[in-house]
């Protein structure tokens, strides 16, 4: 089984943000740069999806996502913050992690695997503290890549 979808080394990071539009914003800059998309498309397609609801998923995470023309399978960005952010989250917490999606336009099922395979990662509370702690991207990288590689076994 392959993985559900492609988080690549340099796809994460960490940043500094001060609000929600200027996470979105570097989120859709990095998804540009690695993946070779258009970065106004991305962004645009990331606010559109932020207006329906918030992608703040709750104890100091969000999962901005979006389907995108362009790309072949989802690909993902992970960013963590240097200092939390208002992301009107259901919990009301800001975030400090951001785990970005992007599937391809009509990647239906597959879009909605790759997103619960994303959230039951970031609801175990070890990893979620590991992530959190992780003394730098490429720790952040490792955390990351083993569970992906795990669940593509």
């Amino acid at each position: 089984m392959t993985a559900l979808f492609t988080l690549l080394p340099e796809a994460v990071g960490t940043i500094d943000a001060d609000n929600k539009a200027a996470i979105l914003a570097l989120l859709a800059e990095r998804f540009a740069g690695i993946y070779g998309l258009d970065p106004s498309l991305v962004r645009e397609q990331l606010e559109e999806r932020e207006r329906l609801g918030s992608t703040g998923f709750g104890r100091g995470v969000a999962i901005p996502h979006a389907r995108v023309p362009g790309i072949a399978a989802p690909v993902a960005v992970f960013l963590r913050l240097n200092r939390p952010v208002a992301f009107d989250a259901a919990d009301d917490m800001p975030v400090d992690l951001v785990f970005g999606l992007l599937s391809p336009e009509q990647a239906g099922a597959a879009h909605l695997h790759a997103l619960a395979a994303i959230s039951r990662m970031m609801r175990d509370e070890r990893m979620h503290t590991a992530l959190s702690q992780a003394p730098g991207d490429e720790a952040v990288y490792g955390l990351l890549s083993n569970v992906i590689d795990r669940d593509a076994a």
